[in-house]
């Protein structure tokens, strides 16, 4: 089986560093495969929607604040300048799309591609995400018309969801309702670009939810801000209970957790169900039990909305087997530390009790220096003033440098070893994809995503694809193969078992026959059977003419 692996699968992955586009191509083809093919990787296209996505939800929250006098009147001249620079990017994207129009699949070998275009549906959100502007410079606008006009700029955002949601409907075709909300909440083969919007979409919310948590703290923004705070935060926990719902209803869809209600109730036992649990909780029972408690305090738990984040990176999953596999070390450890701590308080209270009474006062009292010390902080509100104390102190410091550094050295190399597991657990299996000489669409992706949480870059992937190569091309050669594995293989044996015997045919012409058959038959190195083998193996002089 010959393979030639490096550059076409580096391509059916996407990973290659810049798309192969010729140069030589005209003007307007290069610039549309460049910035607008969707169906080239590695060109610039998804950059530009990326880009041109954040700017429409950027626009959303600026109108947003220009309805806080106290936000938008100081500001106003910032507000101008965002505004403008929108405008400029929005007007230069649509002549962009305008003038390569032509180029474009939906358009191309269409006669009047550019009218086409401009009569389309997403040419029409484009030039109405620009409108109110100009119409502003040339007309007389209501500033009310005007900024529910530039809400139409988030239509925009619609010429990435529709091709995705068509996407989506198509590999979901013949599935029920149940199966599609699934795959649009957990990850699959039938998500698509869709679940990645999804999973997106969540990610920002909870990023939202949890800044405005924290800025809610700060008294002047939030006496300004206060109205809009409760409406971001009803808003951020509807869509969070909706999502909550959404995985409870369709988790059964998984195998593991086929069953109706204990599979559900499984599911809610799940730490990413317990997080999502939380993240909704306060605002309930703050709405319900206001008049019966004060529960203000449980607005600091929604913070841990933060922690929804987990869901979305491999980073989390890997640092919980590396605490499971080296809890042994890291107990072992923690046990040391508590044991230090405990006599080194209970002697800073011996020395130090009767000198400093109100500061060491009892030994838990003692325990907060000890580790204070032991960890190398020092606060300095507790400090030893008797020479024994001090020399304690200068012994316990140098003692917590080394023990308070194991448990991170352990966890440093554990990380770092778990990571380097399962990267040629992925070596392994990409092995294994490649066994049949070809990488599927679906192993293509699976590659792909097992990468990206492996923290591998581009580069990476394309040098292990070619280390996988060169192993296929050495396996191929059979003479560098142990002889129990060549046996194991009979094709392999016959093709060895050729190469031996051109070889010693090759030794026959080399040799000296004559010299060669006289030390055999004196030093008894070879048996009559293998002499007899010699003889027949050896190139025969061709007859003369």
């Amino acid at each position: 089986m010959s393979m030639n692996l490096a550059e076409p699968k580096a391509q059916t992955l996407g990973l290659e560093p810049h798309a192969a586009i010729p140069s030589e191509l005209p003007l307007r083809k290069w610039l549309y495969s460049w910035l607008l093919d969707p169906e080239i990787r590695g060109n610039h296209q998804k950059s530009i929607d990326r880009w041109i996505a954040i700017l429409i939800v950027a626009n959303l929250f600026a109108l947003l604040f220009e309805h806080v006098p106290a936000v938008f009147e100081p500001n106003k001249h910032l507000f101008h300048a965002f505004d403008l620079f929108s405008v400029i990017v929005f007007t230069a994207e649509y002549f962009l799309r305008l003038y390569l129009a032509p180029e474009d699949h939906e358009f191309k070998g269409k006669k009047h591609a550019h009218l086409r275009y401009i009569t389309s549906p997403f040419a029409l959100i484009d030039l109405l995400a620009i409108a109110p502007f100009y119409l502003q410079a040339f007309f007389p606008v209501d500033l009310r018309m005007l900024r529910f006009l530039r809400l139409l700029r988030i239509l925009k955002l619609f010429r990435v969801l529709i091709p995705a949601i068509k996407d989506f409907l198509e590999i979901n075709k013949q599935r029920t309702f149940r199966q599609k909300i699934h795959a649009l909440i957990f990850p699959s083969e039938y998500g698509g670009n869709l679940h990645s919007f999804f999973d997106i979409f969540i990610a920002i919310w909870v990023v939202i939810s949890v800044v405005a948590v924290v800025l809610e703290s700060v008294m002047n923004i939030h006496y300004i801000l206060d109205l809009e705070f409760i409406i971001l935060d009803a808003i951020a926990v509807g869509i969070f209970t909706l999502e909550y719902c959404m995985r409870i209803y369709c988790c059964v869809e998984d195998p593991r957790y086929q069953r109706a209600i204990a599979g559900r109730f499984k599911q809610i036992r799940e730490p990413s169900s317990l997080i999502d649990l939380m993240a909704i909780v306060p605002f309930f029972l703050e709405v319900f039990l206001h008049h019966l408690f004060d529960l203000r305090f449980l607005r600091v738990f929604r913070l841990l909305r933060l922690l929804k984040l987990t869901r979305y990176t491999g980073a989390t999953k890997t640092l919980t087997k590396v605490i499971a596999r080296e809890w042994p070390v890291l107990a072992a450890s923690a046990f040391v530390m508590m044991l230090l701590v405990v006599l080194t308080a209970s002697l800073g209270y011996l020395f130090e009790h009767e000198a400093q009474p109100e500061k060491f006062e009892n030994i838990p009292q003692s325990i907060y220096w000890a580790v204070i010390t032991l960890a190398s902080v020092g606060y300095g509100d507790i400090s030893p003033v008797t020479p024994m104390g001090r020399v304690m102190t200068i012994i316990l410091a140098l003692l917590g440098i080394g023990i308070f550094a194991i448990p991170a050295a352990l966890l440093s190399s554990a990380f770092s070893d778990q990571l380097r597991i399962e990267r040629e657990a992925l070596k392994t299996e990409l092995h294994d994809m490649l066994a049949d000489g070809v990488l599927s669409m679906e192993e293509t992706e699976k590659l792909f995503a097992e990468a990206k949480r492996l923290h591998l870059s581009d580069d990476d992937v394309n040098r292990l694809i070619e280390k996988v190569r060169r192993e296929f091309e050495e396996k191929e050669d059979v003479a560098v193969l142990p002889l129990h594995k060549i046996a194991a293989t009979p094709e392999h044996a016959v093709e060895h078992f050729k190469s031996l015997v051109s070889q010693i045919r090759q030794l026959s012409i080399l040799t000296d026959l004559e010299k060669f058959e006289a030390s055999a038959a004196n030093n008894f190195t070879l048996t009559p059977g293998e002499l007899n083998l010699w003889r027949h193996l050896q190139v025969k002089p061709s007859p003369p003419p």
